[in-house]
């Protein structure tokens, strides 16, 4: 029989430097985790920013299609507005013909009574 070699070992000779070792190496794989966490953290806080842009993209997107479709109806309304204007004018210049150009006229009433009013007072 042969005798092991793990006795041989300084690191397995001191069991204090062991746990030295074993602590050193815990606080630098928590001190890994920690920094995992906090990338993970600003990660998803950084996903959630990205994606609210993303919304805000799409709505922006949205009315600019429906810009373009407003847009798109400018040329038509002006096209019914010269036809209802022309064939406004045209009744127009009919009803002008038999009506013998009668006119309404507002006449403000109520500062014909106050004037007439103060020239009786000052008479």
């Amino acid at each position: 029989m042969r005798p092991s070699s793990i006795a041989n070992r300084s690191l397995y000779a001191n069991p204090q430097t062991n746990s030295q070792a074993t602590l050193l190496k815990l606080n630098e794989k928590k001190k890994e985790y920690e920094a995992v966490a906090a990338l993970e953290r600003t990660s998803s806080a950084f996903l959630e920013r990205i994606l609210g842009l993303a919304d805000d993209c799409d709505v922006m997107a949205m009315a600019g299609e429906v810009h373009g479709q407003v847009s798109e109806q400018w040329p038509r309304m002006f096209h019914i507005l010269s036809l209802f204007l022309n064939a406004r004018g045209s009744s127009e210049d009919q009803a002008d013909s038999t009506s013998q150009g009668e006119m309404l006229v507002r006449i403000p009433i109520e500062d014909a009574i106050e004037s007439n009013a103060a020239a009786n007072t000052s008479e």
